[in-house]
């Protein structure tokens, strides 16, 4: 999958005026517990938003995992971390109905208390890259989806200044201006899975919605080590996903 990710180029005059450019960032980056839990336990968070509260970071999250009793265990490896001074439920561990809610079969929402020199949040929201999906957190990374308003030359000086500040593992996956008609809603595509997403982008990304198609089902399961079927499945699925995110 590395050799998909694309790195800013130089972008043509004014593009910054028609409305900047999404980002889809894949992130490490030292002392941070979500990546330290996501790595040693299954399942992972969806981050929706980190705040400052009496000298702490506060962030709200939904953790989520393919059971009940991985989801315990991934709130208990939480609050076990060296890393967290404390967290808290909103809501109790549900399984869920609607997958489209999180990734994972079931779900519960938490707040977590931590030092806030150890968030990547600032060092990227201070230099204008904001939000536009949950983070997703799993596998010891962190995906952001942001929007922000630089043409790429900036977007390039602005990512190294963040991995300089932060000692940041910072990989751009896909870049594209706003003009390209992407960021369409937010929060548009977090209800897909992780292999839904990961199989959607890379059709995405290797041409198989243009037309006529630069690649097939077919070589799409070979990159992926999954059958056709599988691949077609998953595909199915995001697509009803992201057509009908009611």
């Amino acid at each position: 999958m590395a050799a998909d990710r694309e790195e800013p180029t130089e972008a043509s005059e004014g593009s910054a005026g028609a409305g900047g450019s999404r980002l889809t960032l894949d992130i490490w980056h030292p002392n941070c517990w979500t990546l330290q839990v996501t790595a040693a336990v299954p399942g992972g968070l969806l981050g929706h938003g980190v705040h400052h509260v009496e000298g702490k970071a506060q962030g709200r999250f939904t953790a989520y995992a393919d059971s009940t009793a991985e989801l315990e265990t991934l709130v208990e490896t939480i609050a076990d971390s060296d890393l967290v001074d404390d967290v808290w439920g909103v809501d109790e561990p549900h399984q869920l109905a609607d997958d489209r809610l999180a990734p994972g079969a079931a779900a519960q929402g938490i707040v977590v208390r931590y030092a806030i020199e150890n968030s990547i949040n600032d060092a990227l929201v201070s230099r204008g890259f904001i939000p536009d999906e949950p983070v997703r957190m799993y596998r010891g990374r962190e995906y952001w989806t942001v929007v922000v308003d630089k043409d790429r030359d900036a977007v390039t000086r602005a990512l190294d200044e963040v991995r300089e500040e932060m000692r940041a593992d910072v990989e751009v996956e896909h870049i594209a201006t706003l003009e390209d008609g992407v960021g369409s809603g937010i929060f548009r595509s977090d209800g897909l899975s992780e292999r839904q997403r990961e199989v959607f982008e890379l059709a995405r990304k290797r041409g198989y919605y243009t037309w006529p198609r630069e690649v097939s089902a077919s070589e799409l399961a070979d990159d992926l080590g999954l059958s056709k079927a599988t691949v077609l499945e998953h595909l199915r699925k995001a697509e009803a996903k992201l057509l009908d995110p009611e």
